[in-house]
């Protein structure tokens, strides 16, 4: 470290425990501010997620300063949700910006003060063409609280910070409402899981929502053995197919039982006259097709298991059909965690 650079860490213990203290209380209130407006929530929240379902284009969100931050990140949590969304910065709306919002749009405003100017312009332009408008501010007397069709008002509560100097609590409740109304939208216009992954196609959330089916190895790829299938022959089907592991299916071709290295050592004794009959493990868990990655990981981290067969539990005959694969790290080396 040279002498110009910073001591990010101070050397005394009282220093360190300080820091701790402050983070600490920081969260505690921000946290008793949540729970305030979640008990704060009533009708009116309904009204807006009702405007909001109602509209036949996009929500369009406004905010100045730190509300155009969390502005921005609402008009994001929309778009990701199934909501069209764009995000209209004031202070740009008047030099022409304005023509984002058109009319069938819903036009949110955040303002903790309720009397941002540059808002002003946005509401009128709004109020003109008939956009419906709502309000999140901390101060239902107030520029845009006489102007909302429909207002949502934050408990007004000090800031974490010494003095309610920089936005904090404020900012922290106008971001926990935001995700409130997007997720509740979500549910209300029965986004499915499938329209969230088309949403995600490149990203960790598209992945968590890919079926099982589209991530295995398929049918090609399956170790699978009969029951009068010889030991010695079950483990060539191991080693070559190098899941360490192999399916035994009846003459349905359901899947019956498996085989594993544990399995091979217990039985070691009678391996060179026994079938796979007499050494597989019977009812193995599996993974239905339609199960997603995300559970899939789940499931082998819940059940220990490093590898399980995946079947087609819709397939009425046989109703037990082993249809891929899947290993734990195939999930791993895609992303999954």
């Amino acid at each position: 470290m040279t002498e110009s650079s910073y001591q990010f860490l101070p050397a005394a213990d009282s220093g360190r425990m300080a820091m701790l203290s402050r983070g600490r209380e920081v969260i505690r209130i921000e946290a008793s501010a949540l729970a305030q407006l979640e008990l704060a929530l009533d009708e009116t929240f309904v009204a807006a997620c009702a405007l909001i379902v109602a509209s036949r284009r996009r929500v369009v969100v406004s905010g100045m300063g730190k509300s155009g931050h969390i502005g921005r990140k609402l008009s994001a949590t929309f778009s990701a949700t199934g909501t069209p969304s764009v995000f209209l910065h004031p202070a740009e709306a008047a030099h022409g910006d304005l023509g984002m919002m058109v009319q069938g749009d819903v036009l949110i405003v955040i303002s903790n003060s309720g009397n941002t100017r540059e808002l002003r312009t946005v509401i009128t332009h709004a109020q003109h063409m008939g956009v419906k408008i709502i309000g999140i501010v901390s101060e239902a007397m107030s520029m845009v609280g006489e102007q909302a069709d429909v207002l949502l008002t934050l408990p007004s509560l000090p800031e974490a910070c010494a003095g309610s100097m920089a936005p904090t609590t404020s900012t922290t409740l106008q971001l926990a409402l935001g995700d409130a109304l997007a997720l509740a939208v979500m549910d209300a216009r029965g986004v499915t899981h499938s329209r969230i992954r088309a949403l995600h196609p490149g990203g960790a959330i598209g992945l968590r929502l890919t079926p099982v089916a589209e991530l295995m190895h398929g049918p090609a790829e399956l170790p699978l053995v009969g029951q009068a299938t010889p030991m010695a022959e079950v483990v060539s089907v191991i080693t070559n197919c190098r899941f360490g592991i192999a399916g035994v299916t009846d003459d349905r071709g359901e899947l019956v039982g498996i085989i594993t290295d544990g399995d091979l050592r217990r039985h070691f004794a009678i391996l060179p006259t026994a079938v796979a009959g007499q050494v597989m493990t019977r009812a193995p868990r599996s993974i239905p097709s339609e199960m997603l990655a995300a559970d899939a990981l789940q499931f082998l981290n819940d059940s220990k298991i490093t590898v399980a067969f995946i079947v087609n539990r819709h397939d009425p005959v046989p109703g037990h059909r082993p249809v891929g694969i899947i290993h734990i790290h195939d999930l791993l080396q895609m992303g999954l965690n």
